[in-house]
């Protein structure tokens, strides 16, 4: 594994992710400040780290703006869109959902994350639990892991058996055509990772407490997996990979280009244009002479701390 020899190296590429995590954050309010002002003084180093997020945010922010003429596109026309996300623990998936999502309507575009299935779902026809989040007309649903956890996770970790994943690479080539006749554009990303890169963001994650949360037992099982994960990855891909939903693998050692290059690929995937909209005004305030405002008791207001 060709990690840092130098600890303080190692340190410095882990503060750094640890930062662009932060960064993300802080975006809300990065956009309502002028991006065009000139660096802050400081070395060379630094002004070019500032450069390169301000040219993220920008990029970001106007990709953002394109996902919201393309959710009342899909909300005008009826459009019914599934895109499933798959990729090892830490490969950025969460991330990228984040910023899709981020500013556009949750009636319009909402994410599914499923957790493990429960004894009676282990007892349905496998892809039972997940139908039931598919999309309806003017809906766009987000799979953070789908039915390919069956391909993955299960696979790797014994939690089915060798037939249970043979019926599955029969089934779900029909299951997706399926889809797809009856209107669903199904589209799936595969965020691919190094194992140096997974191994210093697990770290990161070790060691940044609001992140600690996303490392299961789970997750650091698959650590001493990665081969076995390898094969199961490149068995899923050349048998799933059918005409009417492609794979598309994302490059995502570094997760900012990453995030852009995935949303404008999915951009370009789709034929949407900008639905144009009556005007808006507000209406004035209704002033009624016999409206009094009654008083709330003190003891129902949240203490101002702040």
């Amino acid at each position: 594994m060709d990690l840092p020899a130098d600890h303080d190296a190692l340190l410095r590429r882990i503060e750094a992710d640890l930062l662009d995590g932060y960064d993300e954050e802080l975006e809300l309010e990065i956009e309502d400040r002028d991006l065009a002002e000139p660096p802050d003084p400081g070395s060379p180093g630094a002004q070019a780290r500032r450069a390169e997020r301000q040219s993220y945010f920008r990029e970001l922010f106007r990709l953002q703006g394109e996902l919201v003429k393309l959710q009342d596109w899909v909300a005008q026309t009826g459009q019914k869109v599934v895109i499933v996300f798959e990729g090892r623990d830490a490969a950025g998936k969460g991330g990228v959902i984040k910023r899709i999502t981020q500013r556009l309507n949750p009636r319009v575009c909402r994410v599914v994350a499923l957790p493990a299935p429960n004894d009676r779902e282990r007892t349905q026809w496998y892809f039972q639990r997940y139908s039931t989040h598919l999309p309806a007309a003017g809906e766009m649903v987000l799979f953070d892991r789908s039915w390919y956890n069956r391909a993955g996770v299960e696979r790797v970790m014994g939690f089915c058996s060798e037939d249970d994943v043979e019926e599955f690479f029969r089934s779900v080539p029909e299951f997706e055509r399926m889809l797809v006749r009856s209107g669903i554009r199904v589209i799936k990303y595969w965020f691919s990772i190094t194992d140096d890169e997974q191994h210093l963001r697990f770290l990161g994650r070790i060691h940044d407490p609001l992140k600690q949360w996303k490392l299961s037992p789970m997750d650091l099982e698959s650590r001493s997996r990665w081969e076995q994960y390898t094969k199961a990855k490149e068995a899923m891909l050349e048998r799933t990979h059918i005409d009417e939903a492609p794979w598309w693998v994302v490059q995502a050692v570094d997760k900012k280009k990453a995030r852009l290059n995935c949303i404008a690929h999915l951009l370009s995937l789709m034929p949407y244009e900008e639905v144009h909209k009556p005007s808006v005004e507000l209406p004035s305030r209704v002033r009624n002479p016999d409206y009094s405002r009654q008083p709330v008791p003190m003891e129902m207001f949240v203490p101002e701390r702040y």
